[in-house]
């Protein structure tokens, strides 16, 4: 048994699309093993499940991403289940042969231990171990011929989670993927606090500044990287034209735009350690919205203090007189015991206008209102 699932995994590894299909007639060739009774076991297997490789998530498509309809935030094996839908009371995703099938679902109203009473006896459900908290719980077992993972967080009244269900002939590669979308998911997620360091959102949203009216603008080049499409709201389509990742910027146009008011990068960052950040906070930041935001900052041998909230990356940062002071760069980094924490340091603005030199384009002259020449800026990944 062992040595077949470490045939599956490297299958998955090497060849993911189409491993599964190769797992399940496999399957098919094995006796069917009868689950354990169920029983509430503290220490869940989802715990002591061993966490996926680097590897295996890089061939799985991991992702973190944000769902909309429920509000969640979760770890999702995108190469894996690459079809989605909308769910009854959530979102869904499928991998093309029914193997592997991911919903999430939000209940407004309702009692965690009352919900976990209910998973409990789902149809055609064996739990194997199950772990119940004040504000959370998590089950796993059998369902029919798969496996399955429950995790369900409580916030007040509101309920959410996210239900895994796996064939039993790909458990060797889904088991750890699995256990880590459990451990890692975040019902209500924090909006001012960004994803695990080296884990980038599907969708990521952040600001840009409009540096030229012939629709230039400059960004982070984090936020930039790996798009399959930027879009500008309210103007666009944009392309990104050139980067400098040393120094985190990155020089988007987008073509056709009218009314792009550019920012005068005339200021010095060296003037004042007291800023404004001007930028488009992350929609689970604002209930949403798009709106221009500002942030009081002050710049200390750390960096920004506070961080700004998810979706300052690219903001601008403007000094007492109301000159431009630099742009935001926005990053994480995991301290332990605390995960993921933000920080934010001021690209000066010596440093971006020496980029657009670079790039033949002369940064504008005069004065305008900051929050005109702020835009969001919108990544889509695969």
């Amino acid at each position: 048994m062992k040595i077949a699932g470490i045939l599956v995994g490297l299958l998955v590894l090497a060849l993911p699309g189409i491993a599964l299909d190769a797992a399940a007639k496999t399957a098919a060739k094995k006796p069917v093993v009868a689950a354990k009774p169920a029983a509430d076991d503290p220490d869940s297997a989802v715990e002591n499940i061993g966490p996926p490789s680097q590897g295996a998530l890089a061939a799985a498509g991991w992702r973190i991403i944000d769902d909309l309809v429920t509000g969640a935030r979760l770890g999702l094996p995108s190469a894996l289940v690459p079809k989605s839908a909308p769910a009854r009371m959530g979102s869904r995703w499928t991998s093309r042969q029914g193997q592997i099938d991911i919903e999430t679902f939000r209940l407004h109203e309702g009692a965690l231990a009352a919900l976990f009473d209910t998973e409990k006896k789902f149809r055609r459900r064996i739990v194997e171990h199950s772990t119940l908290s004040p504000d959370s719980f998590v089950m796993s077992g059998m369902q029919g011929l798969k496996r399955f993972i429950v995790r369900v967080q409580s916030s007040g009244g509101e309920l959410r989670g996210v239900t895994i269900l796996f064939d039993q002939a790909i458990e060797g590669v889904m088991a750890p993927i699995a256990a880590a979308m459990a451990n890692t998911y975040q019902g209500f997620p924090d909006p001012n606090v960004a994803p695990p360091p080296g884990l980038r959102r599907s969708v990521d949203y952040g600001t840009a500044i409009v540096v030229s009216g012939q629709g230039h603008l400059i960004t982070s080049a984090q936020i930039a990287d790996g798009c399959q499409a930027i879009t500008i709201p309210g103007f666009g389509h944009a392309e990104r034209i050139a980067a400098d990742k040393a120094n985190d910027i990155a020089l988007l146009r987008v073509y056709g735009a009218q009314d792009l008011l550019p920012v005068a990068l005339a200021g010095d960052s060296g003037a004042s350690d007291d800023f404004t950040l001007v930028g488009v906070a992350d929609p689970l930041a604002q209930a949403g919205g798009g709106a221009v935001t500002r942030a009081p900052a002050h710049r200390n041998a750390q960096g920004l203090d506070p961080a700004p909230k998810l979706g300052f990356s690219g903001a601008a940062a403007v000094d007492p007189q109301g000159r431009f002071a630099g742009m935001v760069d926005l990053s994480s980094t995991a301290v332990a015991g605390a995960g993921a924490v933000n920080q934010a340091a001021l690209i000066p603005p010596e440093t971006l206008r020496a980029f657009l030199q670079a790039q033949s384009i002369a940064p504008a002259s005069g004065h305008n209102a900051i929050d005109q020449s702020v835009v969001r800026v919108i990544c889509v990944r695969k």
